[in-house]
């Protein structure tokens, strides 16, 4: 498959070349070389969903706006609900991969703190129209609630549920405990916080390391919500570096409880990956869900 011309033409400039790299389990990823200079990186998928990849664009140009983590530039968007799948792309400024420094990991945990502190208007989407969250090929309605505990009960776990049991992937059992963490959330939420500008897919993965030992985030599914929910997503698969919660703790230090609300907050990216993969992780949000059912 050769790079749609579509992503060649928005680009501006001459390709020069493109070669296939690695670009996640979904997308097919190019890098691209033009002719004057410059390098991008382009993701594309023949099965797309209108309006993915403009999401995504959004999403980076909203965690970019405060200035506090280095995100990729949006350089072209391709996502026309009126053009073929095919022509559905994202060109994105291209990160030179590196090795992420104690400075950078700081920086890092710095910057995250910044960041959420940005806010969110609302515990939901975070622009208007942008109802849809999008996490591989899962969508959750986003709609703004009231407060955070509604939203993580009702937009983010219950409606993982029925897809993870019909999957055969969690028990009825497990499934009821969710369902009873979800009536228990106002009560294990911890002290009320505004709305936090959340990444909202920040596992150890998302985070990039470039040439110079500093961090840039990418592949965003970015909402208004509570911030020790990234820092909790960030701690499930192993964080880049202990320097990264240290140095947030520094800069905007934690409500108590917030250790016993780790699991928590996992309990979505686990149910998040019970539906897509199977495997073990219904074992794990099971016994996840069963801890803070009471």
């Amino acid at each position: 498959m050769s790079l749609p011309g579509a992503a060649a033409e928005a680009l501006g400039a001459e390709v020069a070349g493109a070669r296939r790299v690695a670009g996640g389990s979904i997308n097919d990823a190019w890098s691209v070389e033009l002719a004057d200079g410059q390098r991008a990186f382009v993701k594309t998928r023949a099965d797309a969903a209108p309006g993915e990849f403009a999401a995504e664009a959004a999403a980076l140009r909203w965690l970019a706006e405060p200035g506090a983590v280095r995100v990729p530039e949006v350089l072209a968007v391709g996502d026309d609900p009126a053009e073929s799948p095919g022509a559905r792309f994202l060109a994105l400024e291209w990160v030179q991969p590196g090795s992420l420094t104690e400075a950078g990991a700081g920086e890092l945990g710095h910057g995250l703190a910044r960041l959420h502190a940005a806010g969110a208007p609302a515990f939901g989407a975070f622009r208007e129209g942008g109802d849809e969250l999008r996490i591989g090929p899962l969508a959750f309605d986003v709609t703004p609630a009231g407060d955070w505990p509604s939203f993580y009960a009702e937009r983010l776990l219950a409606p993982l549920l029925r897809p993870a049991v019909d999957r055969g992937a969690l028990s009825a059992g497990a499934a009821r405990a969710v369902e009873r963490v979800c009536e228990r959330l106002p009560g294990l939420a911890g002290p009320p916080e505004p709305p936090a500008r959340l990444h909202g897919d920040l596992w150890s993965g998302n985070v990039l390391a470039g040439a110079g030992g500093a961090a840039w985030l990418i592949d965003p599914a970015a909402y208004g919500g509570h911030r020790e929910v990234d820092l909790a997503m960030l701690r499930l698969f192993g964080a880049p570096s202990a320097r990264v919660l240290a140095a947030y703790e520094e800069a905007a230090p934690l409500a108590s409880g917030h250790a016993e609300r780790v699991e928590l907050w996992q309990l979505f990216p686990l149910l998040v990956h019970t539906v897509l993969f199977g495997g073990g992780y219904g074992g794990s949000a099971g016994d996840v869900a069963r801890r803070y059912a009471g």
